[in-house]
């Protein structure tokens, strides 16, 4: 019988999310993709030091262990080839993470292939993957440098998100952004009891509250929360939303415009979601962040444009 995944939890991500491969990737845009898999090839039994997107991975994979049964899969899906990605392979059992499936397309566009491993959430470095799995309905991010080393927990997953353009649809932002703040808080209050329209990472969040009905509230080892922007006036309308989508956050935070770093910091998720840089990259200084692109406000990927 066939091993599903429909049933779980699964994560895409690419080597550069999952590993910091700055280093190599100097190599591969001064040099080339022969210098590069050289490159690689000569120090395969070297392990890679770890990317934005290892703690998230190493959190929920720990989850099956409390579980006692797969309930998260973490896939590799990467432009590398499969020569160049042995390097990745032997970090990873190094490590010793339970991850044991792979795509390897040599420079081709990755997020075709999402769909095929039934992904939850594509992480990466590459910004056109991003966009095109946003386009295609993917929850995706693009993760930004990695922040200093911090304390692992061992205990818990946080996972952190922005409100608009990521948990909910842009339209609220556009508002704002178009009309002002006046503007935004007299329609938020005349909306409140109007749930607004799904973003692109409520598939992600719906994925993550199967995994707490399965432990229930109390020990659960996962925690989520929502910093945004937003103030209070907007309290109602977000947990009307919330309610309708039949999602549960843990923990609420209506910044009314102050910045986000310290509550991130704060916080201390495994990963921050945010679609906007002027937030995402203070919070990656520290903690694990990615930016959600606004899929909607770009055109279709070409894939003939962006192969390489």
């Amino acid at each position: 019988m066939a091993y599903e995944l429909d049933d779980k939890l699964v994560v895409g991500i690419s080597t550069r999310a999952l590993f910091d491969l700055d280093e190599a990737h100097r190599v591969f845009e001064q040099e080339g993709v022969e210098a590069y898999t050289r490159y690689q090839l000569d120090h395969v039994a070297d392990v890679l030091p770890t990317g934005t997107g290892y703690p998230l991975v190493r959190g929920l994979l720990r989850i099956n262990e409390l579980a006692g049964e797969p309930l998260v899969e973490v896939v590799i899906i990467s432009r590398n080839s499969a020569e160049t990605g042995l390097r990745t392979r032997e970090s990873i059992k190094a490590l010793h993470l339970p991850i044991h499936r792979a795509a390897f397309t040599r420079g081709r566009p990755v997020y075709r292939y999402l769909d095929a491993f039934s992904c939850d959430l594509f992480l990466s470095a590459h910004d056109a993957d991003v966009l095109g799995a946003l386009q295609a309905g993917f929850p995706a991010a693009k993760i930004l440098s990695v922040p200093p080393e911090a304390e692992e927990d061992e205990d818990e997953v946080r996972i952190a998100f922005d409100g608009d353009a990521v948990l909910f649809s842009g339209a609220s932002e556009d508002l704002f952004q178009e009309h002002g703040l006046e503007a935004f808080q007299a329609h938020e209050a005349e909306k409140a009891e109007v749930p607004m329209e799904a973003g692109p990472f409520l598939g992600f969040l719906r994925a993550l509250c199967a995994i707490q009905h399965r432990f229930g509230i109390d020990g659960c080892p996962l925690r989520t929360a929502l910093i945004t922007a937003r103030d209070a006036i907007s309290h109602e309308r977000v947990v009307n939303t919330l309610q309708a989508m039949d999602v549960r956050i843990d923990e609420y935070f209506f910044l009314g415009g102050v910045r986000k770093q310290k509550v991130v910091k704060a916080f201390a998720p495994h990963i921050f979601f945010d679609d906007q840089l002027v937030h995402a990259e203070p919070a990656s200084e520290v903690a694990p962040s990615a930016q959600v692109p606004r899929a909607d406000k770009e055109p279709p990927v070409d894939e003939k444009q962006i192969r390489s």
